[in-house]
């Protein structure tokens, strides 16, 4: 699209060696952990894994929710970023509905089983208030409504970030110009975003298939894969060789991702300008959409009111009367204040290093010629597919012995590349509807590529990048899967304690 950069070049080649040595070398290292045994090097467990039907029930069982998860994932995200973006509902009510949607994101993806267990387990409060269960919470629907909850967020972000750089003078146009509701609704929305929804599709569906916090707590009898990776190799006796050929089997939906991805670029597109036109109003649509926002807020808030209820509360649901004494516990322990000050060193490095990594990953592809740009569309697909306590077991195996081991630098690096393919696609999205024209005037103005990134480009992109920053520092924060086999007593942080605590209940 632009002529070739050296600088270009110079972050292609450092983004590549990064995630060599910080995602290939691992998991190679892993791959080949999958085919050795005492014995040597063979095939034999992967011949076990295809021998056993708990293996295949699980495979089959997380393709089944992690598919049902996207498509609704998708579907919510979509018409929530359109209330937001594309009618004339209350400003006040559409910043509510941005805010509400991304409370998910606070809490350690562990902690969502709990918050569904406290909401509809027997002693829930939404049990409480209609009177009785409304349905099984163990197992699959406990695992769907988790997956739902956990995956809107960063596809929200995903699609409302493309929304932000449409034109919304052409929807005014197409009514202008006597087109029907639904060829309208298509041509200036649907179609423009078709590369997009197909992202928040492809996301939502690996966040579904690698999570492992929402079945270790409500998954019940309902056997996925991250639970079974889990019981092989933390189980009783755990065997990591085996565990690596699960593991290798669940980079598959990368294939996928990428093929998919790859078929959906093709309908990307850019604005030359995007105005500020207010779309037309409408009043059904905008009572409909109002309220359909307004029911999905109240459900997810409905969901994690007790998380914020029950600190509050002496022993939740048993003992309710007010204190403050697990607040006083845990401003008076010294361990605990180091421990979050680990934890918020972590999420800003985390949030720095990883948003201009991310966002030179998107430069490169989308604003350059160099030669294998698409390399990055199949990293951050890859970083997306793997399951954090797999890199991190990764990490822990290939570094095991070296200078990074113990080191919050390794913590990092192990947070910037787990969660680097959403910031990346928001990034790539946002760049992609730019004025190409706009780093061509640079050149004629004899601004160097640097010059024209800081003076035109970044300006141009400043929210998207606040929302990156913002993605990698709350998920640096809430993070736990991956950091199970990296942190230590000096670089403990605040979500690792919640695996030791022992007073939650599981059974309500």
């Amino acid at each position: 699209m632009h002529k070739e950069k050296m600088e270009a070049k110079v972050i292609y080649i450092a983004i590549i060696v990064l995630f060599l040595a910080f995602l290939a070398m691992p998991l190679l290292f892993l791959f080949w952990q999958s085919f050795t045994n005492e014995t040597g090097f063979m095939i034999g467990n992967y011949l076990t894994l295809f021998e056993s039907k708990e293996i295949l029930t699980a495979v089959i069982n997380s393709i089944k929710i992690s598919t049902i998860t996207a498509i609704i994932t998708t579907t919510l995200a979509f018409l929530l970023t359109y209330t937001v973006n594309a009618t004339r509902v209350y400003r006040p009510l559409k910043k509510v509905i941005r805010i509400g949607i991304m409370v998910p994101m606070l809490l350690p993806t562990i902690t969502y089983g709990f918050a569904i267990i406290y909401s509809f387990g027997n002693q829930g409060l939404i049990t409480k208030i209609f009177g009785g269960n409304l349905f099984e919470i163990y197992g699959f629907n406990g695992l769907l409504i988790g997956y739902v909850i956990y995956t809107l967020p960063p596809a929200f972000l995903l699609i409302h970030n493309s929304f932000t750089y449409m034109d919304k003078k052409f929807i005014v146009v197409s009514k202008l110009m006597g087109d029907g509701a639904i060829r309208s609704f298509f041509n200036t929305i649907i179609r423009p975003l078709i590369g997009t929804l197909g992202g928040a599709f492809v996301l939502s569906f690996i966040l579904s298939f690698t999570d492992f916090g929402i079945p270790a707590s409500i998954g019940g009898t309902y056997q996925v894969v991250a639970t079974e990776l889990y019981r092989v190799m933390l189980g009783a006796i755990p065997d990591f060789n085996q565990g690596a050929a699960i593991a290798v089997l669940m980079l598959l939906p990368a294939l996928f991702g990428v093929i998919l991805l790859r078929y959906l670029d093709q309908f990307q597109f850019h604005y030359d300008k995007v105005g500020e036109t207010e779309v037309l109003q409408h009043r059904g649509r905008d009572i409909l959409t109002g309220i359909f926002s307004l029911t999905v807020f109240f459900v997810i808030c409905m969901v994690f009111v007790v998380m914020f209820v029950a600190p509050f509360l002496e022993s939740y649901p048993y003992k309710m009367n007010f204190t403050f004494d697990h607040f006083i516990a845990v401003f008076s322990s010294n361990d605990l204040l180091m421990v979050y000050k680990n934890s918020l060193f972590v999420a800003v490095m985390t949030a720095i290093f990883g948003t201009v990594i991310a966002y030179g990953a998107a430069l490169v592809n989308i604003g350059t010629k160099v030669k294998g740009r698409s390399t990055m569309d199949m990293i951050s697909m890859i970083t997306n597919t793997v399951p954090g306590m797999v890199l991190g077991l990764s990490y822990f195996l290939f570094f095991n012995g070296s200078s990074l081991k113990g080191t919050f630098l390794i913590i990092i690096l192990n947070t910037i590349v787990h969660y680097f393919t959403t910031p990346y696609l928001m990034a790539k999205n946002s760049l992609a509807k730019m004025n190409p024209g706009w780093e061509t005037t640079g050149e004629l103005l004899g601004d160097s590529w640097f010059k024209t990134i800081r003076r035109v480009v970044l300006p141009n992109s400043i929210s998207t990048v606040l929302e990156m920053f913002s993605y990698y520092f709350i998920n640096a924060m809430v993070t736990i899967s991956g950091l199970i086999f990296l942190v230590t007593a000096e670089t403990s942080v605040v979500v690792y304690c919640i695996i030791k605590v022992d007073s939650i209940a599981t059974k309500m």
